[in-house]
């Protein structure tokens, strides 16, 4: 696996924590590798990552693993919000979805696995914390977007995934309330996204549901809770507490 070195000097000194044990997803949204390597690697820009892989599978590596690079901003997974001391943040190029995101090339996508097999194996990174950028600051971000194969992944045991399930209830939506909503907002929290439970299906539990969906149901991420939706999440977290 050839890394190719592009030093940032914006990293420092994890906080509160032996390691990371999450590893998170990025694509660039900028229009080049070069432009993208050129901000990571900027003092100014004050942003950084582990590393970046470009369309053709070659690696740049940015800061070392052992410290805390700039990637995820505000952010939250499963109770903690400092996500840059826990995590390890990979940019893949792709122009994104404002300048004309695009399928993840072949050579690429067999980067981004043989890199994260070798980081997940090398931090004991639980199969749950293999998440997307969107995953931890829904609304805010969307990347890696729906193109990216999280299903091929979790084929090679980076990250989790669950085929649709027969689903029989009627879809949740902006304005409901209740004990399903509840039923919701918990399994969306026990996942590891940043909600409340509070009963009501607002404009954040909305975001939150089309984040789930982008990343589990990439077909339709409407924010709309549907049978479907539901009926994945409950098998996720199910899954979660048998490989727990």
């Amino acid at each position: 696996m050839k890394i190719v070195e592009r030093p940032s000097p914006n990293f420092n000194e994890r906080v509160g924590v032996a390691g990371p044990d999450i590893l998170i997803m990025h694509y660039t949204g900028m229009q080049s590798c070069e432009a993208a390597v050129a901000r990571l690697t900027s003092a100014e820009a004050k942003v950084s990552s582990h590393y970046t892989i470009d369309e053709d599978g070659t690696i740049y590596a940015h800061v070392p693993e052992q410290l805390r690079a700039w990637h995820a901003g505000v952010s939250h997974w499963r109770g903690e919000s400092d996500i840059n001391s826990r995590s390890i943040g990979i940019e893949i190029v792709n122009p994104g979805h404002e300048f004309g995101y695009r399928d993840f090339p072949e050579a690429q996508i067999e980067a981004v696995i043989r890199l994260s097999k070798a980081i997940v194996g090398r931090h004991a990174i639980p199969k749950r914390n293999v998440i997307g950028h969107s995953d931890i600051a829904p609304g805010r971000k969307t990347d890696p977007g729906e193109l990216f194969p999280w299903k091929r992944l979790a084929t090679v045991g980076l990250g989790v995934w669950v085929d649709a399930p027969p689903a029989h209830k009627a879809p949740l939506a902006r304005g409901a309330s209740g004990e399903r909503v509840i039923a919701l907002q918990a399994g969306l929290a026990t996942f590891g996204y940043g909600i409340d439970v509070n009963g009501t299906y607002d404009e954040r539990t909305e975001i939150v549901v089309s984040a789930f969906q982008r990343h589990f149901r990439p077909a339709n991420f409407d924010g709309v809770a549907d049978g479907e939706t539901v009926a994945r999440l409950k098998a996720l977290n199910e899954m979660l507490d048998r490989i727990a």
